[in-house]
């Protein structure tokens, strides 16, 4: 999934050493078939319901935010939130951390919004599917050429009043370790004039160790990263809703900020140290 077929492009150094390091202990056979089978059941009976988000009734967004809290369930996820009060503004870019396709799922029960995904999520199975009817923005990774249609779509949007969410770190990280933000998307919120949002997300066990169930990093196939995360005990995954950034002029600045909000670090700190792996720690 990381290839790296050019310089430019973000790639994790993220790979079955970090998933190990953020495991958790065994569970008996049987409790652990129990589960997968209560979460598949669940999953299942839920699927009809994706065409719901399409219809434009009055307070989609309740409905979204609520069927997104329904799927994580189903997965064995619990979330919290903390932080900051949501603001009621129009026109947000939202920006987080990339651990996952589960984020999709986190940042939809919180803030929904159109998000910018990578291009081959619109094929996935069930996912493909929910993608297209939460109008994703997709981004070939490898085409840096179609990187400013996709700023100027984003800005499009945020013009338009919509909340767009984006993943600035370009790829998923294990939750363990992290990269920098890229500028690049921070282009379309000052062409809108628009403000953004940081959240703070992290994956954690039930004992409150950070967890790597969720995580969708090297090699893993969609099937074996949704395996690793139903088989798990629970997985609790934090929200913290940071303070409001304005847009300013400057991208790499905005950036840097944004990213000093996720990481919860100094403006300066974040800018210096590039990139910061935390199983070094």
């Amino acid at each position: 999934m990381n290839a790296r077929p050019h310089a430019w492009l973000p790639a994790a150094s993220c790979g079955p050493t970090c998933i190990s390091a953020g495991s958790e202990t065994s569970s008996r056979r049987a409790a652990v078939i129990c589960r997968v089978a209560l979460r598949a059941t669940l999953t299942i009976v839920l699927l009809p319901t994706l065409p719901l988000l399409a219809v434009p009734l009055p307070g989609r967004s309740h409905l979204q935010r609520r069927y997104c809290r329904v799927v994580l369930r189903c997965l064995g996820i619990r979330i919290t939130v903390s932080g900051g009060p949501i603001r009621n503004v129009p026109g947000v870019l939202v920006v987080s951390g990339h651990v996952s396709w589960v984020d999709v799922f986190a940042i939809g029960a919180v803030m929904p919004g159109a998000f910018v995904a990578k291009a081959e999520m619109i094929g996935w199975p069930g996912l493909g599917a929910l993608a297209r009817l939460m109008k994703v923005i997709p981004i070939e990774r490898d085409n840096l050429r179609r990187l400013p249609e996709v700023v100027h779509a984003v800005a499009e949007r945020l013009r338009a009043g919509r909340t767009v969410v984006a993943f600035p770190e370009g790829t998923t990280w294990c939750g363990l370790a992290y990269g920098p933000f890229r500028p690049a998307m921070f282009q379309a919120a000052i062409d809108a004039g628009r403000p953004v949002q940081p959240l703070r997300l992290s994956y954690h066990h039930r004992d409150g160790r950070a967890s790597t169930a969720a995580a969708y990093i090297g090699d893993d196939s969609l099937l074996t990263s949704i395996r690793r995360l139903v088989t798990a005990q629970r997985t609790v995954v934090h929200v913290r809703v940071e303070s409001l950034q304005l847009p300013g002029e400057d991208r790499r600045d905005l950036a840097a900020r944004c990213e000093a909000a996720v990481r919860g670090t100094g403006t300066s700190a974040v800018t210096a140290r590039g990139q910061r792996h935390a199983l070094a720690a």
